[in-house]
């Protein structure tokens, strides 16, 4: 029955019936059928059908959840008995997909380097995603690991380490007159433009919350999902953008930006892996929930 229940994740996830046979690495006849297999063995229907994709029922919305614990389940069975059925020889081995918000992308080295030296057999995907969009990948099991927010918005059932705390600066060009200045106040940003990170991303409604309590308006000249491109803004002249400390030492590196520390409130929001409550880990879960564990204590 895991065949067909992943048959039934994939489905609901992406919601259409060629793209999750895709997914699961099957003809799209294959997965239909076995849908239905699915349905006759639980004696329900799941999945509403017309010309394609309806939606699920009421019954398939209960037993997504139920599938998401069992192949999760039965995931982490799996690797754990293939990690003991070799006897530690050789350490872990197997793959390990991360999700990082955008503003922590240049700290995910900080936790993976150190990772990849003691598991060299361990493959790692990081893939930059929103921190709604990270829930959802982890409720989804499309992800074993987040790097996202973690007193800032409802996290519902996962289990978190703290790794750094978020302090925030404004970036500008280093021949900017505001550039001589040691630290700028939220306040005093109201006459200055900026570009921002958009506001599906929490560090922009992070952002926006400081901004409006200092009675600044949020209006940004330009929005993005790239760190990148605000960067590129920033440095041809006439605009500035706010950036956590970490998530800005990337464009400071060649001198020509300078990062002022944004006071009066020194705002701060901490940072860290999450992962799904469920146990037992994989072993490879458990050595990365260590990893961060061992960062946070550095």
């Amino acid at each position: 029955m895991i065949d067909k229940l992943e048959m039934f994740l994939a489905l609901a996830q992406t919601k259409h019936f060629g793209r999750a046979a895709e997914v699961v690495g099957v003809t799209q006849p294959t997965l239909s059928a076995g849908i239905r297999q699915l349905e006759e063995q639980l004696g329900v229907m799941l999945v509403l059908r017309g010309s394609r994709f309806q939606g699920l029922t009421p019954e398939g919305s209960r037993a997504l959840e139920w599938a998401r614990q069992i192949v999760g389940d039965a995931r982490t069975m799996r690797e754990e008995l293939r990690a003991a059925g070799k006897g530690g020889a050789g350490g872990l081995t197997g793959n390990l997909r991360i999700a990082a918000i955008p503003t922590a992308l240049t700290v995910v080295s900080a936790l993976t380097s150190g990772f990849i030296k003691a598991h060299p057999n361990v493959h790692i995907t990081v893939h930059s995603s929103s921190s709604i969009t990270i829930l959802k990948q982890l409720e989804d099991l499309q992800i074993d690991a987040g790097i996202s927010y973690l007193d800032n918005e409802p996290l519902g059932r996962v289990v978190s380490v703290p790794m750094y705390v978020e302090r925030y600066v404004l970036i500008l060009r280093g021949d900017d007159p505001l550039a001589a200045r040691a630290s700028i106040d939220w306040a005093d940003l109201a006459d200055v433009p900026l570009c921002l990170l958009t506001q599906v991303m929490q560090n922009r409604r992070i952002i926006g919350g400081h901004l409006a309590e200092a009675g600044v308006e949020v209006a940004p000249r330009v929005e993005s999902d790239s760190i990148i491109v605000l960067g590129s803004h920033v440095m041809r002249g006439g605009m500035a953008t706010i950036l956590p400390e970490r998530a800005a030492e990337v464009l400071l590196r060649d001198g020509s930006l300078a990062a002022l520390p944004i006071r009066k409130p020194d705002a701060q929001h901490a940072v860290g892996l999450i992962a799904p409550y469920r146990e037992p880990y994989t072993p490879v879960l458990t050595a990365l929930l260590a990893a961060a564990r061992k960062m946070a204590e550095v």
